[in-house]
């Protein structure tokens, strides 16, 4: 009887000892999986200042629609993107859309020195460490996230698209109204 019982308690450690198991890898599994936010998804919240000295964060864009743009001064697509973004950005102005591009440099001197020489028509931020393109699951720049009202992304840009695309001006508009 003990030796019956033994085995008992032998097969029952057995299968909690595979459960926890099954359980650790699963969670495990779960950390190591990339959030990438996608068109749907609600955009992560993040705060940070822009090179302006002005404080933003995902909530204080007033009720506009926010393209926020992932950039770099190294990136040969993000710079030939930067013409068309900012004329966008000039052209929507007072519409109800809103630019705010975060570069992800390392260098702040390297970010200090292009805004230095190139005027943009929006708000720019410095985010060295690259968290909150961590946070979106952006890797590949440019890449760019147009966020609702309501927080969701509505459209997710990877590349560099002529942002003076009428149909691209023309979703942007359909969203601020």
């Amino acid at each position: 009887m003990n030796l019956m019982r033994t085995l008992g308690i032998d097969k029952t450690l057995r299968i909690a000892v595979g459960l926890l198991t099954v359980a650790l890898v699963a969670v495990v599994a779960s950390t190591l999986r990339d959030n990438v936010v996608q068109a749907g998804d609600p955009a992560p919240d993040f705060s940070i200042q822009t090179a302006a000295g002005r404080s933003i964060s995902t909530g204080n864009f007033g009720g506009k629609i926010l393209v926020l743009n992932f950039w770099a001064t190294w990136c040969p697509p993000c710079i030939s993107e930067l013409p068309s973004l900012n004329q966008m950005a000039a052209e929507l102005k007072g519409s109800g859309v809103v630019v705010l591009g975060i570069s992800v440099d390392k260098e702040k001197n390297a970010y200090d020195g292009f805004l230095k020489k190139v005027k943009l028509n929006f708000d720019t931020a410095h985010d060295p460490e690259g968290e909150i393109a961590f946070d979106y699951g952006t890797f590949k720049y440019p890449e760019t996230y147009v966020i609702g009202r309501d927080g969701k992304v509505i459209e997710k840009f990877i590349a560099d698209p002529d942002w003076m695309d009428p149909q691209i001006l023309a979703r942007l508009r359909s969203y601020a109204r």
